[in-house]
């Protein structure tokens, strides 16, 4: 075990006590390809977005599957270290079983995207069915913390089907990802800290997971990869919105 993971570890100990962990979630399947509280209020564009808002040397950070007791907590000290900010998409059955980490990743400026309230594959679902889907995530989030905004949508799997469209009728921007760490196959970090040295690419979404099984591999990489990107002239940004 390298040095920096037993220092996620002795950091977690006390939360990890007596953790059941969840089973672990299935990777992608596919690349990522105020009317009710949930956007900015005006017609959101249904084009699933890979991109960010800013130009240049910049990457989005998206985390998928939490929150998650162990692994969230982990993350969230990581990114507030390094003053960078990340969008999380939340699983409705975790949202409700951690809202405590709602609120702080609410309170310490992350971005709040919805990912479905059981992670199901979404693409054979009728649009009343993944409205109904959506519409409860949001609620349940917005029952936590009522006034932040849920601005994307991401589809377990990227299995859109008719979710992207619904989503945009719901006020979300269906995000997607242009990179992934595969990191729900592997948590060494030397692999996953390669893997974001060598596909990271400019003005691009970047797939990751703080939930779904064992993370603080991806935990350790993120951190050993925020200096030395920025130290390359990479900034951190946000997910682009259409519409």
């Amino acid at each position: 075990m390298t040095t920096a993971r037993a220092r996620f570890r002795r950091r977690l100990a006390p939360v990890a006590v007596g953790f059941l962990a969840v089973v672990l979630a299935a990777g992608p399947a596919q690349a990522g390809g105020p009317g009710n509280g949930n956007g900015s209020g005006g017609k959101v564009d249904d084009q699933v977005v890979t991109t960010t808002q800013q130009q240049g040397r910049v990457v989005a950070l998206t985390f998928d599957d939490g929150p998650d007791p162990v692994n969230t907590p982990a993350l969230l000290d990581v990114l507030r270290e390094h003053h960078v900010k990340a969008t999380f998409c939340l699983w409705g059955d975790h949202v409700r079983q951690y809202p405590d980490l709602v609120r702080r990743i609410a309170a310490e400026g992350h971005t709040l995207c919805n990912h479905t309230m059981t992670h199901a594959d979404l693409s054979t679902w009728t649009p009343e069915q993944v409205r109904a889907d959506l519409q409860a995530t949001s609620d349940l989030i917005h029952s936590i913390v009522p006034k932040e905004r849920i601005p994307y949508f991401r589809a377990p799997y990227g299995a859109w089907g008719q979710s992207a469209a619904v989503a945009a009728e719901l006020g979300m921007q269906p995000l997607g990802w242009a990179w992934v760490t595969e990191d729900w196959a592997d948590q060494d970090p030397d692999v996953l800290a390669e893997r974001i040295r060598t596909r990271v690419t400019p003005e691009s979404v970047a797939l990751m997971h703080d939930g779904g099984g064992d993370r603080l591999g991806t935990v350790e990489a993120v951190d050993r990869m925020i200096p030395e990107l920025r130290a390359q002239g990479w900034r951190f940004g946000q997910p682009a919105k259409r519409g």
